[in-house]
């Protein structure tokens, strides 16, 4: 959050609304919306548009003539991906979305009947379902609330197999302690597990500094990427542990080698990529991830962080109930509210009349801007939201 100071206060919003004002031009998107629903799907950044468009005029013309450029994208991505969350490159794999990071990790581990899992009762289904399913297999479930204190939950650590949590609740936008709990972990030798879908691109990420040891996510969020392109991170060390769930030709150490039957997995997180790729995809990713880069999560971050507080502040004085509360700590791109006397639903589609877009979730409008978000933007939807 802004600091106290009033001359902070004016500081850091100056700087959000320059940061805002310098990219704005990178999102054709706001020359027809005020776009408020990233933790759905994200516009195409330019440079992603661009990227792969390029890479379709190309294949439209040339074939796979030049398939030694798409190869390149594969491993440009990989790189990204992994400077994005202070990895290797060789601990990534790409995948179609989270869900199937998630059941990667979830299948791919030898359970055994008593394994005891840390799961959260809020999670969006692709982190809940998985966890869940093994039950059949004998593992028992410890459920407990992302709103639980870090002490509770680190109290239930130890004897755990695995945890499990996201970084940014879908919902509420409740962003989680991820150092203190990956300490945690870490110290009871239990894997520890990140959807990060809802952050990753916005928010600080440090597999090292967190303990992280698998992470998954989409790149069509705050990554503004495509739909059907994701990335797994399976650190070195758990590699061997976890087996592909899916195998095809470019599981093997030698897939490029088409007359060879031997089935040894590739050294590093490529062993999870079982086909052919999402190649137009990729090259829209990584271009994505190469601009955020550029940009400085450590920018994005104070910058989503002082619009979304803009936005907050300006519904809870029209008198709408925010989900929960905010705080530095907890805050993230999304936050949730609602009025007792208008439908979600209704307001939604008021705001989308308006040319603004945002989600109806669970009985809450869902809102969620990215950095290049401008100031006058949100008093424009402040203007626009009723009072009832």
């Amino acid at each position: 959050m802004l600091g106290t100071m009033g001359c902070e206060k004016v500081t850091a919003a100056e700087e959000t609304a320059s940061l805002a004002a310098r990219y704005r031009d990178e999102f054709p998107v706001t020359e027809q919306l005020i776009y408020l629903n990233h933790a759905a799907v994200a516009p195409l950044c330019r440079p992603a548009a661009e990227a792969m468009k390029a890479l379709a005029d190309d294949a439209c013309r040339f074939g796979s003539l030049h398939y030694d450029k798409w190869m390149e994208s594969y491993s440009g991505l990989r790189y990204a991906a992994a400077r994005l969350i202070g990895a290797s490159a060789d601990e990534i794999a790409i995948v179609k979305n989270t869900s199937e990071g998630i059941a990667t990790v979830a299948l791919g581990l030898d359970w055994k009947a008593g394994d005891r899992v840390i799961a959260f009762r809020e999670e969006f289904p692709a982190n809940y379902y998985p966890w869940l399913r093994l039950e059949r297999r004998g593992v028992e479930i410890h459920w407990l609330s992302i709103y639980d204190p870090v002490e509770k939950i680190t109290a239930a650590i130890p004897g755990a197999r695995l945890l499990a949590i996201s970084y940014v609740n879908y919902l509420s936008g409740y962003r989680v302690d991820l150092e203190s709990i990956g300490q945690a972990c870490h110290r009871q030798g239990c894997f520890f597990f990140v959807d990060a879908i809802q952050g990753m691109g916005a928010f600080p990420i440090d597999v090292e500094t967190m303990h992280i040891d698998g992470l998954a996510a989409d790149g069509h969020k705050w990554m503004l990427g495509p739909e059907g392109n994701g990335v797994l991170y399976v650190r070195r060390h758990w590699l061997d542990a976890i087996e592909p769930v899916e195998f095809g030709w470019t599981n093997p150490a030698n897939y490029a080698d088409y007359s060879s039957r031997d089935m040894t997995l590739r050294a590093d997180a490529g062993r999870y990529e079982c086909g052919t790729l999402n190649t137009v995809g990729c090259y829209g990713q990584r271009a994505a991830i190469e601009f955020l880069l550029e940009i400085g999560i450590e920018n994005i971050t104070p910058a989503v962080l002082g619009i979304t507080d803009q936005l907050e502040r300006g519904v809870r004085a029209k008198g709408y109930e925010v989900m929960v509360e905010r705080t530095h700590e907890n805050g993230s791109g999304i936050f949730s509210f609602r009025h007792p006397s208008i439908d979600c639903r209704t307001l939604v589609s008021d705001l989308r009349r308006n040319r603004i877009t945002a989600a109806p979730r669970q009985g809450w409008v869902r809102v969620s801007p990215h950095f290049y978000i401008g100031q006058e933007d949100i008093e424009q939807v402040l203007r626009v939201l009723p009072v009832p």
